[in-house]
């Protein structure tokens, strides 16, 4: 069953009420020495609006490798339908009449909430690292392809990813070791970064001052730290820009997930929010060449980024374009993790600060392709070092 949601009541559905699916959400317990002693997993395709009651028939890989490992399961967490916008009813453990993001919005609002420590979910465009921004809690999202994706219920092949919510990224670390089958037993590493790629994220769609502000203050903190910062992006962007590469991974994800939903969209049409039927039926409307030529598109600009990031150790950037908004009928604007996901890179949010009506504001820091473990050393050092925690919402310390 679902955990309590920070509404105080069950995040379930009600009796008798239809559930549209997610994906698969996880959250898991570690004792003090580092083991993990629990897991709050789910089932791993979710009970589809068009197939209520389906019951599945095994774990996915994550949780199934979870309990290998000696984990328990607990429940599943709500998320939104099939992964994209329509949300569900979680609520901002910070202010209930704010939104908690999505899609992975019920694992960020039980780690927020402190209900676990840790949660699994999943990403597409910014199914981890918005929530986990809105909500004040560490989000990391693995580079494309680093875990087994069965069992999880698909929205866009080659972009869907694994991450992990927590409060500490030491623990993040942990899991992220255990399930990557790392070859020591060491202590998870922490260093300073070396040289930093600054983006505030106004290349991508509007950002709040207050989100501005913050990613200043950080810039000239990680200077202060004897860190080189450079603010000048023209060189990954290239001549098309920032907007050309949000455009590129909607319509992406668009045509892959008419392909994933083929099912859905013929047999329960009607079963389908607008928003979800919206963008299949956008993705139907792109032809395979031009699928392929966005494909190439992106190939092109992930050339520049791996060059790009040969001279860095990470991009500090915000993680959404501002405090979680009011109202609970939409998850804010994806436009801040869009272009990251679309090249497949490891990403890592930290409430690095909170706006001025009380609420946490997350920036995030992007690595490397299967670099996620010197990322996550990174952003340690920036939790522990530069102090970007984030705070027990008050009605649960």
């Amino acid at each position: 069953m679902s955990p309590p949601c920070a509404r105080g009541g069950n995040c379930g559905p009600k009796p008798g009420a239809r559930q549209k699916s997610g994906r698969a959400h996880c959250a898991v317990f570690r004792s003090a020495s580092r083991t993990p002693s629990t897991c709050a997993a789910c089932a791993p395709n979710g009970a589809r609006r068009s197939g209520r009651g389906r019951t599945p028939q095994a774990d996915a890989a994550c949780v199934s490798a979870l309990k290998q490992l000696g984990a328990r399961v607990m429940g599943k967490t709500v998320t939104t339908e099939f992964a994209y916008f329509t949300p569900g009813a979680t609520a901002n453990p910070h202010r209930l009449t704010h939104t908690p993001g999505g899609s992975s919005s019920g694992s960020a609002a039980a780690v927020a909430a402190g209900m676990v420590p840790l949660a699994l979910g999943s990403q597409t465009a910014a199914s981890v690292i918005r929530p986990a921004a809105y909500c004040g809690v560490v989000g990391y999202v693995a580079t494309v392809g680093n875990h087994a994706s069965r069992g999880i219920m698909p929205l866009a092949h080659s972009l869907d990813s694994l991450g992990f919510l927590a409060r500490d990224v030491a623990d993040v670390q942990y899991v992220q070791a255990l399930l990557g089958r790392a070859a020591s037993a060491a202590e998870p590493p922490k260093r300073p970064p070396q040289a930093v790629l600054a983006i505030d994220g106004s290349a991508f769609g509007t950002v709040a001052p207050e989100m501005l502000a913050l990613h200043q203050r950080a810039v000239d903190t990680l200077r202060a730290c004897g860190v080189q910062v450079e603010c000048d992006a023209g060189e990954l962007l290239g001549a098309e820009g920032g907007p050309a590469w949000v455009e590129a991974h909607r319509r992406l994800m668009a045509y892959e997930a008419a392909q994933t939903l083929a099912f859905e969209y013929n047999t329960h049409r009607d079963q389908l929010s607008p928003a979800l039927s919206a963008l299949i039926e956008e993705g139907l409307a792109i032809d395979g060449e031009q699928y392929d030529a966005s494909r190439t598109q992106r190939d092109n600009a992930l050339a520049r980024f791996v060059l790009v990031m040969r001279r860095y150790d990470a991009i500090l950037a915000p993680a959404a374009p501002g405090a979680a908004p009011e109202g609970l009928a939409a998850t804010g604007r994806p436009d801040q993790s869009r272009p990251w996901q679309w090249l497949g890179a490891p990403q890592v949010t930290l409430p690095a600060g909170v706006s001025s009506c009380g609420l946490p504001l997350g920036l995030q820091l992007i690595g490397a392709h299967r670099n996620d473990h010197v990322l996550l050393g990174l952003a340690r050092w920036m939790q522990d070092e530069l102090g970007w925690r984030g705070r027990v919402p008050q009605p649960f310390d």
